[in-house]
């Protein structure tokens, strides 16, 4: 076996070794959750249509996005910064370059958040038109929207959109130490929003997204599918004319509007080269 190869089956067996303990706390956090609030009546989510490929996604999507990360990193440090040794690589790395990594790690990881949510918002009204929108459609497939729905993304929509993010800011300077703060968010904000919750945090509402306010993202496009980009912040939608969370209803019905889309994981995969053929 090469050495790359082992380091990637190492990458990945540390991988989900992390994945595993987090799933179970919020399979456990959010059934509790959703037994006293949910949002929508129906199965509990391990009973999901659709679960065994939101599974594939759960694990899958954290090998995707370190593997690329890693690999994008790596690559622009060379093209960039003309950096190529490995140790001259983890040295630029380590704890960041620049102004930006003289900074404490609080105001990095403060940078990190609204920077990033500011240009995932645009990038995520992107997916929603013209020929990207083939990608994005897989992860709005999801009729049963559950916490675990939350990593269904192509692969395509992940490398244009979280993973590019994290690299551009990364390569900017921030240290990559403040994901030991943003990721345990991330993670568990992307389950929360996603979350069969009917919580809408009354008027925090407008500052941090939630399970409401995303759900409505995901319903049909005429009922508030071009709504609510923000991945976290609503400010975004509020300042830029998306923001929908009406008072008198709640959301009820999620798709992508295209009965077209498989249901397993390979064939969602392929779904967009298809359609382009």
């Amino acid at each position: 076996m090469s050495t790359f190869s082992l380091e990637v089956f190492t990458m990945l067996g540390q991988t989900i070794m992390k994945v595993v303990p987090v799933t179970i706390v919020l399979a456990i956090v959010f059934s509790v959750l959703a037994h006293f609030w949910a949002c929508n009546p129906g199965l509990p989510w391990w009973r999901k249509r659709e679960l065994v490929t939101d599974i594939c996604y759960w694990f899958f999507v954290p090998v995707f996005a370190r593997v690329f990360r890693i690999g994008l990193l790596v690559l622009g440090a060379s093209v960039v910064f003309n950096i190529h040794e490995a140790d001259d690589l983890i040295a630029f790395y380590d704890n960041g370059h620049g102004p930006l990594s003289e900074l404490p790690l609080w105001v990095q990881a403060v940078l990190f958040l609204v920077l990033s949510d500011f240009m995932l918002y645009w990038l995520h009204r992107l997916f929603h038109g013209g020929g990207f929108w083939k990608y994005h459609a897989i992860h709005h497939s999801s009729e049963d929207l559950e916490w675990i729905s939350a990593a269904r993304f192509h692969p395509v929509n992940l490398l244009l959109g979280t993973i590019g993010v994290d690299v551009i800011l990364l390569m900017a300077g921030i240290s990559p130490n403040i994901m030991l703060w943003v990721g345990p968010f991330t993670t568990f904000h992307s389950a929360f929003v996603h979350a069969n919750l009917n919580w809408t945090l009354g008027p925090l509402k407008y500052v941090l997204a939630t399970p409401v306010f995303h759900r409505w993202h995901h319903t049909a496009m005429e009922a508030g599918g071009n709504t609510n980009f923000a991945g976290t912040f609503p400010l975004w939608d509020i300042l830029f004319g998306t923001f929908r969370m009406p008072d008198d209803a709640l959301p009820e019905h999620y798709c992508a509007d295209d009965n077209a889309i498989p249901h397993e994981i390979g064939g969602q995969l392929i779904y967009p080269f298809r359609r382009v053929g």
